[in-house]
């Protein structure tokens, strides 16, 4: 759900030690998130749930907000984005187990008659097509312009996400490929909130929340649960607003705790009986490869196979928070990492799955302050970047002021610092533009997460 001008799947790489080592100590964990807060000023509050045949350990660092002194802990609420698509996706596979429905089914058969949902060679987009992101959607409608940036879905209605499926023309076949999808995790919960007669907050609990006793995952908040709803930051450690998503609530709305999730673990790893056991085993198996060799897609889940261990995960982002759940079942080990800042943090859930996978180091983001350009030099810039096949940074220039579109996310303002040289406020993202021997604008530079991604003009 994270808007950034391109999201990378892992920051920290992977190490290449021989045998792995025992899950972190809790003085260990503590460590982490004191450099990761303190020293590299990469969020203001981090939990760490962690637990395995031997129980269930919570380590926190930090505040539910820079002026707020309360500690967050095992039970601070966090937006906990796209890790809503694996309840989704459970959802879908506990309503196939009942006989409401098939996985195979087209999503025709539960929308309006009105609405013409996009075929490719005669086939349909099915129920399971969505959760394995592989239906040919795109990651976000053609049509989503958030009036409020700092809350991009909240405006966007089941009217314009009927209009756009009854004018879009799948650019591939169907199934024929994984192309992560927030439009099809928003659409498969709606479809099945459609057809259990119920919001999709009302389906989750009922379905889930409930028989797993996890009181604290919902969408809209008691005042008790208000008061532990931490706040959002953004990437330079500004607060920023919480996020809502009416339509698309499958791909991105719940809310949750560390102490839920750790139960959904226990649920996901037979530490616990549940009587969702069963179901929640049929959403662990992989069903498609994806671009990346060690990546494959469950449902719902990501399936990473790296040195002889399978992790099971899902991460999520909004526009202040940061979320990971993931699982080693040859372990029964299982992780989760919440954070109050959209910087990345899932590389801590991934290290300690498997301490092979490297932590990323950071520096302390750089208060970036913006000078007034001449605006025709805009001009110049305007025009679209390849950053990688499929994925396209769009310059735009409006009233004088310079805009960036990446793929499938909504349109963020650059900010100069010099001539060439512009940062976005969102995201502690700069972008470089750079000229060829005649003084013409060809190329670009992306600096992210340590990374230096050159873009070629395309126009």
């Amino acid at each position: 759900m994270l808007i950034l001008i391109l999201v990378l799947f892992s920051s920290g790489g992977f190490g290449t030690m021989t045998n792995a080592q025992s899950v972190r100590s809790d003085a260990e964990i503590r460590t982490i998130l004191q450099q990761r807060i303190d020293q590299e000023q990469q969020s203001t509050g981090i939990v760490v749930g962690v637990i395995d045949e031997q129980g269930r350990r919570i380590i926190g660092h930090g505040t539910l907000d820079r002026t707020n002194s309360r500690r967050v802990d095992g039970n601070t609420l966090f937006e906990i984005g796209s890790i809503s698509k694996v309840f989704t996706a459970l959802a879908l596979v506990n309503m196939a187990e009942r006989g409401d429905l098939k996985l195979n089914d087209p999503i025709s058969k539960f929308l309006p008659k009105s609405v013409k949902t996009p075929t490719r060679n005669g086939k349909e987009i099915s129920l399971l097509n969505l959760a394995t992101h592989s239906s040919g959607l795109p990651r976000l409608p053609d049509n989503f312009a958030p009036a409020d940036m700092n809350n991009p879905y909240a405006d966007y209605t089941v009217e314009q996400l009927y209009s756009f499926l009854s004018t879009y023309r799948l650019p591939r076949d169907i199934g024929a490929q994984y192309a992560y999808s927030n439009l099809g995790a928003g659409l498969l919960g709606h479809i099945l909130s459609l057809k259990a007669g119920v919001d999709y907050e009302t389906l989750v609990k009922t379905q889930i929340a409930q028989p797993l006793q996890m009181n604290d995952t919902r969408i809209h908040l008691t005042s008790d649960q208000q008061a532990r709803f931490a706040t959002g930051h953004n990437a330079l450690g500004k607060p920023v607003s919480h996020w809502d998503l009416p339509t698309l609530a499958g791909a991105g709305a719940l809310r949750s705790t560390t102490n839920d999730l750790l139960k959904f673990l226990a649920a996901n790893l037979e530490l616990t009986s549940s009587p969702l056991t069963a179901t929640l085993q049929k959403t662990h198996v992989v069903q498609k490869q994806t671009d990346t060799p060690s990546l494959k897609i469950a449902i719902g889940w990501h399936s990473l196979n790296q040195n002889g261990t399978e992790i099971i995960f899902h991460d999520g982002g909004t526009g202040g928070f940061r979320s990971f759940i993931g699982f080693v079942k040859q372990k029964r080990l299982g992780v989760v990492v919440l954070s109050n800042s959209e910087n990345d943090i899932a590389d801590i859930g991934l290290h300690l799955l498997d301490r092979r996978n490297k932590l990323a180091k950071h520096n302390p983001p750089k208060q970036r302050q913006a000078v007034a350009v001449d605006p025709k030099l805009f001009d110049a810039y305007v025009g679209r970047y390849e950053l990688a096949p499929n994925f396209i940074l769009t310059i735009t220039k409006e009233q004088n002021r310079l805009y960036a579109q990446a793929t499938g996310q909504p349109k963020v303002e650059l900010f100069a610092e010099t001539e060439t040289q512009f940062f976005i406020t969102e995201v502690d993202a700069q972008i470089t533009f750079i000229s060829d021997r005649q003084g013409k604008v060809n190329r670009l530079i992306l600096h992210q997460a340590g990374q230096e991604i050159p873009a070629k003009k395309l126009d």
